[in-house]
């Protein structure tokens, strides 16, 4: 079978280009040079002086930048080169422009020109040019960056020594912003360090300015600087302001936008491979503080180019950066490597951040912070991308997304570093000879790819439709840039590439029959920001917000034109407008038509600004949980006994009881420790809680609780309480993982009864009591994570009987056998489901579906209710009457929307579970559907170096790319293999028809970004209808899969008719971060409180407010 697999490839190679391209009459049309006269190309030659092995940043190609130089009302074009001559070209009108480079004086054939920027530098309302410089001749030659000034004829005059914008570093773009909103245009220059990485040993000189390395000064040439405007010279401020100047920045993109809703600028830099991105706040007094780590759980790792706007239509930006994740299967596997999680966390522990190859797109949270959603939108994998672009290609009035692609030589293919440098090493230790670098080059593939266009579908999910639009032609292209060229109020687009003409694009929306709507703003500035950058414009209109803000400097070195055009889709009538100006003024209209270009100055704007103070909001109140002890988890690596599984499972904790133990009418909580912190019990006194200390619980501090309830196990009316042990380091004995039940005395003292419960050797998930044979007593179930160290294999889950007196007998195998094998669970509830008044019980876990058992004729036996079809990743279980009918319905969390992975009927997520080395030792093989094929997730590095037998087969990485399971491993072992599968990954709620059936309804799409780790039903804005508050989170996968971090607490108000509406935390008051394992209601000082449960935090309390 691998044969016939192999021979595929070899065919598929041959014939594969042969394959006829459909044809699609796309939105876009690209136009022809000899029409346009735009006939540019970036021309890149590796030659012996310079090349790809001793210049990092060869093949990053040139920008472009859009503006109109002439005020003519046309906007005109400047592409920037590498090895030749940039280009000017004068829009004529009627798609037809004029190559001006000669007579402008604007050419600079014998420098690495890389970004540019248009922007009226000296107030006199011309668009000058900023031209960024970079390579090692610079250095040699003393050259700085360029500032043509616009002389207002057709020429420009170079000043750049003159302003003080005379850069010497290695520049790859510049913004230029007023941050000091002092009424001129400031300038961020943001340069990419040539030190060899290598020689870093990831150090974090962060705060050590680059003129102060004890290094080579033409290595000195890193470190992005800030220059104040002062009077026209522009004097570097960056050191003072806050701006990290260190030779770690690998500067390759650089966005300005207001990022808190203040009218001050902020800037956020993207950082290449090593580097965290930084994000500066604007403080309001000349300085920035970098507060990355403060508002994003994490970011891109090789971060390239970024863009800002509001993609939710409600006033707020997102932001989105490019990285080098391929979106195709082939290349993913072919050019891809990931970090393992040895160097991830450590890169972590040296202050490098949460960073994963991935494209990131930032939601805005409306508090300052952001949830990265890259995954759930459709947007985290594009491939080798540069520029990305922001706005309404359709004017549907969604924003959609543009990003460039290609690499011209694959540097990172990964069988040209595995096998021919191999050869090209060898050769030199036996001959005493360097390769010839051309030859080596040549050796290297050079494959160019469409670039990405993700359409807007709504509720921020997009789908890549480059063809459909007319982006389908490969290429190697780098900045880009939008601009309506012809004035017809759609935006076009304009691509430099490398080694190929550029694109211009024409943007036909206008044209269609049933076209959409837009509005067209220029804005006029005063004094020495004639162009009013800074602006933002605010559109009100069907209940939305659209919004965009002035601010030229986006994507890939490369800046767009400044009049604004927002698309409105079918709306007609604007209900009003309004423009923030950088002076603090607002211009305000009202009842504004459709189809219109609005002309609107600075000067006549009088009403200030007052930022209004938005009120937290009032349903829930953050209070101090004072005197609960943060929950601190043990170090330990579940990646260190078992290979190449998906996640951790050693981070459970912590999980919580809560009871009157003591009888005094109060609520009192126990919470769980970790492995080396004993649980503790906190007593209830005078709305604080002071803690118990109790023996019983010092002596198994070695243990680590990973579930615990209340309940009168021997009927003497007290609660007792029940521990679960888990933790996945030990061994798969009793000793390691007992459950414990704890006596209480009545008063709250507690007793280890070291023979109530049989052994248990599993990691326990959850823990549940019910009378199910109605004896009078409550027995108990306990649902068990895993395996211990065998992640996948189903554990033994236990049903235990009490005999009235505390005593408990494992009988799950003589009337549950079902449940003892019920999956890898991780919640569970009893619950009538039919009517019956009797309880189920109902399970929930990982790589399953939610079960429900009867107990009938003294057995349990499975039972049908609907949700057979949807396995997924279930990690949270409550019950409640959410549809108001009178019956049971089941609120379910899963892994959400925003996972990595992908999983859907037809299209499963798998895991094959067998010796497959048949060395006594279980494996794991997890797979992924492409074309309706099992092909191993895993890369071929970490799947030969798990299965040596792989490797033996000397399978070249572009052989394993379309090697299926199947083809990897014999019949006989797949067929005897245990095998899960996930097909559903939404949280949901499970609606009860009354009769136990049920039918599954998709919670709102904000509360699919994360997992659901934790649900309770409470009615937090008393109208009698059971809302929702939910956390989530686990950031514990390997680094390919990447984190779950997105939720920062949900509360889903239940409006009736299985609606829910999401409130986020400026609305609803609600806000946790970290990894929420429970949230359980608890009566504090006699009122209402949610205590939420974090891994390796304090937990925190939250009042639930009489509204």
């Amino acid at each position: 079978m691998l044969l016939a697999a192999l021979f595929f490839v070899l065919i598929y190679s041959q014939f594969s280009c042969k394959k006829s391209e459909e044809h699609y009459d796309g939105l876009f049309e690209e136009m022809d040079a000899a029409q346009t006269g735009v006939d540019f190309v970036n021309k890149v030659e590796d030659r012996e002086e310079v090349n790809i092995f001793n210049y990092r940043n060869f093949y990053n190609g040139g920008g472009v930048s859009v503006g109109d130089i002439n005020n003519d009302g046309l906007p005109d074009i400047y592409f920037t080169a590498n090895m030749g001559e940039n280009k000017l070209y004068l829009n004529k009108g009627n798609w037809k422009f004029e190559d001006i480079t000669a007579r402008a004086g604007v050419g600079e054939p014998d420098k690495w020109s890389t970004g540019v920027v248009m922007a009226d530098v000296n107030g006199d309302n011309l668009l000058d040019i900023y031209v960024c410089n970079a390579g090692y001749e610079k250095f040699i030659k003393k050259q700085g960056n360029s500032l043509y000034i616009n002389n207002g004829d057709l020429t420009f005059t170079e000043s750049a020594r003159k302003y003080g914008l005379d850069e010497t570093g290695y520049t790859t773009h510049a913004a230029f912003l007023d941050y000091d909103l002092d009424g001129d245009l400031d300038a961020y220059v943001l340069n990419n360090s040539f030190i060899p990485v290598n020689t870093l040993n990831y150090a974090n000189d962060r705060r050590l300015r680059a003129k102060d390395w004890p290094v080579k000064d033409y290595l000195k040439g890193g470190g992005a600087k800030l220059f104040r405007n002062d009077g026209g010279k522009f004097a570097d401020v960056s050191e003072a302001a806050g701006i990290y100047g260190s030779l770690i920045g690998f500067g390759l993109g650089v966005t300005v936008g207001d990022i808190n809703g203040d009218l001050y600028p902020d800037i956020y830099i993207c950082n290449d491979f090593y580097e965290k991105d930084y994000l500066y706040i604007n403080q309001q007094n000349g300085t920035f503080s970098e507060e990355l780590e403060k508002r994003v759980k994490h970011t891109s790792l090789a971060s390239m180019g970024a863009d800002m706007a509001d993609i939710s239509n409600d006033g707020y930006s997102e932001l989105f950066v490019t990285d080098m994740l391929p979106r195709d299967e082939y290349r993913y596997k072919t050019t891809t490597s990931f970090e393992n999680h040895y160097l991830f966390n450590l890169k972590k522990e040296k202050g490098f951040y949460n960073q994963y190859m991935q494209n990131s797109l930032q939601f805005n949270n409306q508090d300052g912070t952001f949830s990265e959603i890259a995954n759930y939108s459709g947007v985290a994998a594009s491939d080798w991308s540069w520029g990305a672009l922001l706005f309404d290609a359709d004017n549907d009035s969604k924003t959609d997304i543009y990003v460039c692609n290609g690499i011209y030589h694959d540097i990172l293919d990964q069988d040209f570093i595995d096998f021919f440098a191999n050869e090209v090493t060898q050769k030199m230790v036996l001959s005493g000879e360097k390769q010839n670098m051309q030859h080596i080059i040549d050796r290297m593939p050079s494959t160019p790819i469409a670039n990405n266009f993700f359409h807007h579908e709504g509720n921020l999910q997009f789908k890549e439709k480059a063809k459909e639009f007319g982006f389908g032609k490969p290429s190697f292209s780098n900045g880009a840039a939008y601009a309506d060229l012809d004035n017809d109020g759609d935006l076009d687009l304009v691509v430099n590439n490398v080694n190929a003409p550029c694109f211009v694009y024409k943007n036909k929306s206008e044209s269609q029959h049933d076209r959409n709507h837009y509005i067209k703003f220029n804005l006029k500035g005063e004094g020495m920001n004639t162009r009013a950058i800074g602006s933002k414009v605010e559109v009100y209109a069907a209940g939305q917000v659209f919004s965009k803000q002035l601010n030229p400097s986006r994507g890939f070195q490369s800046s767009t034109e400044y009049p604004l055009t927002i698309g409105l889709g079918k709306i007609v009538q604007i209900d009003s407008v309004r423009v923030l100006w950088p002076t603090r003024k607002v211009t305000s209209l009202h009842a504004v038509r459709s189809d219109t270009v609005l002309t609107l100055s600075i000067g006549e704007a009088r009403t200030p600004y007052l930022q209004q103070a938005i009120p937290p909001g009032r349903m829930l109140t953050n209070v101090p949980a004072k005197g609960l002890e943060a929950h601190r988890e043990n170090r330990y690596e579940d990646f260190y006994n078992e290979r190449n599984i998906p996640m951790m499972l050693s981070r459970e904790g912590p999980k919580a009881a809560i009871g009157d133990v003591n009888g005094d009418g109060l609520d009192d909580i126990y919470i769980c420790g970790a492995k080396g912190q004993e649980g503790q019990l906190y007593l209830q006194k005078g709305g604080l809680f002071v803690p118990s200390p109790q023996k019983s619980f010092t002596a198994h501090a070695g243990f680590e609780d990973t579930a615990a309830l209340f309940f009168d196990a021997d009927g003497d009316g007290a609660p007792d309480l029940v521990v679960g042990s888990g933790g996945n380091e030990g061994q798969a004995t009793a000793a390691d993982l007992p459950t414990r039940l704890y006596l209480n005395d009545g008063k709250g003292n507690f007793t280890f009864a070291p023979t109530a419960l049989p052994p248990n050797a599993m990691n326990t998930a959850v823990l549940v009591t019910e009378d199910y044979d109605g004896d009078g007593d409550l027995d108990l179930f306990a649902g068990s994570r895993s395996v211990p160290r065998e992640y996948g294999s189903s554990p033994a889950s236990y049903l235990y009987q009490n005999d009235g007196k505390g005593n408990f007998r494992d009988v799950t195998n003589e009337i549950a056998p079902e449940v003892a094998k019920a999956g890898m669970v991780r919640d569970a509830v009893w619950t009538d489901i039919d009517g019956d008044g009797q309880k189920e019980l109902v399970i929930a876990g990982d790589w399953m579906a939610p079960a429900a058992y009867r107990f009938s004729g003294g057995r349990f036996i499975k039972i049908t209710t609907g949700l057979e079809g949807y396995a997924g990743f279930w990690g949270a279980l409550k019950t409640g009457d959410f549809d108001g009918d009178g019956d049971q319905d089941l609120a379910l969390g899963n892994i959400g929307e925003n996972f990595s992975l992908h999983a859907a009927p037809g299209a499963p997520l798998k895991i094959w579970i067998n010796d497959f080395n048949k060395n006594g030792t279980i494996e794991k093989v997890i797979s992924k559907s492409v074309d309706a094929k099992d092909l191993p997730v895993l890369l071929k590095r970490e799947m030969t170096t798990q299965f040596p037998f792989l490797k033996k087969k000397s399978i070249k990485h572009s052989e394993y790319a379309v090697l299926t399971v199947q083809d990897l491993f014999p019949d006989d072992l797949l067929q005897s293999a245990v095998a899960k599968s996930v097909t559903y990954l939404k949280s949901a709620i499970a609606v009860n028809n009354g009769k136990g059936q049920f039918t599954l309804t998709p919670l709102p799409y904000m509360a699919q970004f994360s997992c659901l780790n934790a649900i309770q039903s409470e009615d937090v804005n008393h109208d009698g209808k059971p809302d929702l508050v939910v956390g989530g989170n686990f950031t514990h996968f390997i680094p390919q899969l990447r984190s779950l971090d997105a939720c920062h607490g949900n509360v889903l108000i239940n409006k009736g008719n299985m609606q829910f509406e999401v409130l986020q935390a400026r609305q609803s008051g609600y806000a946790v971060d970290g990894e929420v394992k429970q949230i359980s209601r608890i009566t504090v000082g006699g009122q209402p409180y949610v205590i939420n449960l974090i891994n390796n935090a304090a937990p925190v309390l939250f009042k639930i407010n009489r509204l």
